[in-house]
């Protein structure tokens, strides 16, 4: 064998051991799925193309024949993102198959994105260096470095434990306290601690919870639902094994419960004082009511998307700031969607660096890595691109006031469901918009970082600096 031969030979033996990616053994190129990120694209898009064929059966829907194939894709995609916007109305557009199909959507989006947010944790950490992976195995000890079935048991189960929970309470205050048969009251139970739980916001009233505004037992435990399932499978499985000893806690699980705490009491103030006094919201209610209504519209906005009260109703700055929650969102790896907490509590810390004229951020005792700011940066940017593109493109498409296409826009890419009530009214090509928002919201921010992650290379070769003029 002569030496060209040798190097030819070797270079072969090389890319077969290179991967799965170059080829398969049938010699044919694997380029299609090469990034674990389009996998989740996939998976999810096969589900809400699946959902709308079995919406679109005239078995789901009440009235005759199925129902229109933008209907049921938009009723698809809404509960496998778990958004909750609805453009018919639930309890009366859909059969009980139909509910029985939103609801198993719902899990089934809701624990996908929770298995495969964790999941892509683990990859993304795998393919660090072995200090990165070291600092990654402390700070990320919730998630781990390798037990995969761990992810998926533990996902299962806090999921389970949860809605069930949920579910209970629910059906005994339904069946005790609005006489519902225990059959029934089970199941509105069930679905709504569901839909709860994974931040779905549907509901199986015409008016969401807006009759339930001031019954505690059907508000607090939805709120406590929302607020678990928004919080991220990370964090939840940390709690379970320290709850008692948060000097242990990792970054991840400090920023997520600080920031979700202080975004709550913010929020609850906020609402209940800007809406105390707005008769067609809380003026008609009762002091303990008020709160109560401010505290559960400080939730919702962290992508749950019901209501108990008429969000149209709402006074400007109400609805600005409510935008603005929605668009932070909740935690990582969780039901929740948004930018996520993290990333705005940490653009916060990246100010409040370079305000000081620190070099480094940091946060909790803890230097954040330049690239994981940067990755920070690139999905708030994008995710406003996004927000403000579609709002642009949904102005053209309707005659509805700015105030509403924003809130509308905004809910729809960080999966909310909240509407102040024209998504019914917006013309087939809106519509598709929304649909394009609701799965690019709820994908987007997981597989960029991810794809980002993966895709990081080191220069072999540096650039000479240059200083552009900054504001």
């Amino acid at each position: 064998m002569g030496a060209a031969e040798a190097r030819r030979t070797g270079t072969g033996e090389a890319l077969a051991r290179s991967g799965p990616h170059i080829g398969n053994r049938a010699g044919v190129p694997r380029r299609f799925l090469r990034h674990p990120a389009q996998v989740v694209v996939l998976a999810f898009g096969f589900a809400v193309l699946l959902g709308a064929l079995l919406l679109s059966l005239p078995i789901a829907r009440t009235g005759p024949g199925g129902a229109p194939f933008i209907t049921a894709l938009f009723t698809s995609t809404s509960a496998v993102c778990v958004t909750g916007l609805v453009v018919v109305d639930t309890p009366s557009y859909w059969s009980g198959f139909g509910e029985a199909v939103i609801l198993g959507l719902i899990q089934v989006g809701g624990f996908g994105i929770m298995t495969f947010a964790s999941l892509l944790g683990l990859l993304v950490s795998r393919r660090m260096g072995l200090r990165t992976r070291l600092t990654a195995a402390a700070e990320t000890k919730a998630i781990g470095l390798g037990d995969v079935k761990r992810v998926l048991l533990g996902v299962v189960r806090i999921s389970v434990l949860f809605e069930v929970v949920t579910a209970a309470i629910l059906a005994v205050r339904f069946a005790t306290g609005y006489d519902e048969p225990i059959g029934r009251a089970l199941y509105l139970g069930l679905f709504h601690a569901v839909s709860a739980f994974n931040n779905a916001g549907f509901a199986l009233y015409s008016d969401s919870l807006m009759r339930f505004v001031e019954d505690p037992w059907v508000c607090l435990p939805i709120a406590i639902a929302v607020i678990a399932g928004g919080i991220g499978f990370p964090v939840l499985m940390e709690l379970r094994r320290e709850l008692r000893q948060p000097r242990r806690w990792s970054l991840h699980t400090k920023m997520t419960l600080t920031t979700t705490a202080a975004l709550l009491a913010v929020g609850t103030v906020f609402v209940t004082a800007s809406e105390w006094d707005n008769p067609a919201t809380f003026g008609a209610l009762s002091t303990p009511g008020r709160l109560l209504a401010g505290f559960f519209h400080a939730v919702m906005p962290r992508t749950a998307g019901f209501n108990a009260v008429d969000y149209g109703q709402m006074t400007d700055g109400t609805l600005l700031g409510t935008t603005v929650l929605m668009f932070i969102g909740g935690g990582s790896a969780g039901t929740a969607g948004g930018i996520k907490v993290t990333t705005f509590v940490l653009l916060l810390f990246v100010i409040s660096s370079e305000v000081r004229g620190q070099r480094k951020v940091h946060a909790f005792d803890r230097q954040i890595e330049e690239r994981v700011t940067r990755q920070a940066l690139t999905v708030a940017l994008l995710s406003v691109a996004a927000v403000m593109t579609s709002t642009l493109v949904l102005l053209q498409l309707t005659t509805h006031p700015t105030r509403d296409v924003l809130f509308e826009a905004t809910s729809a890419f960080a999966t909310v469901g909240l509407s102040t009530g024209i998504t019914a009214d917006l013309p087939t090509p809106a519509h598709l918009v929304l649909v394009a928002l609701m799965f690019l919201g709820r994908l987007g921010p997981i597989t960029l970082v991810s794809a980002l992650a993966l895709r990081e290379r080191q220069l072999m070769y540096e650039l000479p600096e240059g200083r552009p003029i900054i504001g």
